[in-house]
């Protein structure tokens, strides 16, 4: 009956909309685009009853490391961790998120805190709900300047067949953005996403199990908005032990 963690608040959809996307600033070298990084993360279950541990580092940009702890109606986590800053290299950053409620209802808030300035510098919170038949969320977050409303609607699990969408306003720049997109698993180790939104993007993944819990993706993606047209090409792996 535990609520799960923050991070979890809308997590179905946005995996769905987000995960294994080609969405990386790019590097960009005359006509061509190169970007690369490099994501690890460990996480170590029941070092006490109710507590877990873990860390993650994306090269070349942060590195995290995070307890957890879950108990019933209640979901507490806290990490240190630095995040990559071009003008002073690493900001060491703190942070600590709370969720209250069950399987099916919860409520949390998250903070980060700014070690060096000793600063809030990130408040968010979340309200989730959910059911076997649709997963919904709404969060405030970017210290309340931005909402955001996503759904996750499951249509045939055995296929991995499900469609999502998000609804994102920022309040300092009036804009309000949609993002939709589906799924689908052609066989059983290769599965297809697509999306797209009303800023004009159209983006597709192709995600293949080579081996055991070792996934090859490649993604692109198009902005129909610019006049050069360029699509953007991505390609990750991922070891899943």
């Amino acid at each position: 009956m535990n609520p799960g963690l923050y991070f979890a608040i809308g997590k179905k959809a946005r995996d769905l909309l987000y995960k294994d996307y080609a969405q990386q600033q790019p590097l960009q070298l005359r006509y061509q685009s190169f970007d690369w990084s490099f994501d690890f993360s460990y996480r170590i279950e029941e070092i006490l009853p109710g507590v877990n541990t873990g860390f993650r580092v994306i090269i070349p940009d942060s590195g995290k490391a995070e307890l957890q702890y879950l108990r019933d109606y209640v979901g507490f986590s806290a990490g240190v961790g630095l995040k990559a800053n071009p003008s002073t290299g690493f900001d060491p950053l703190a942070n600590i998120s709370a969720v209250i409620g069950s399987t099916l209802v919860s409520l949390g808030a998250d903070l980060g805190i700014d070690i060096t300035t000793r600063t809030l510098n990130k408040f968010s919170a979340g309200l989730s709900l959910n059911s076997a038949f649709l997963i919904a969320s709404l969060t405030l977050s970017d210290s309340f300047d931005s909402v955001k409303a996503s759904f996750y609607h499951p249509l045939n699990p055995p296929t991995r067949t499900a469609v999502a969408a998000e609804l994102k306003h920022r309040f300092s720049e009036g804009a309000t953005t949609l993002t939709v997109g589906a799924q689908h698993a052609l066989f059983p180790f290769t599965l297809v996403k697509a999306r797209m939104n009303t800023d004009g993007k159209v983006s597709a993944v192709l995600r293949q199990e080579v081996w055991q819990r070792f996934y090859v993706s490649i993604a692109g993606e198009i902005d129909l908005r610019d006049s050069y047209n360029i699509p953007r090409i991505g390609l990750s792996m991922a070891l899943n032990p």
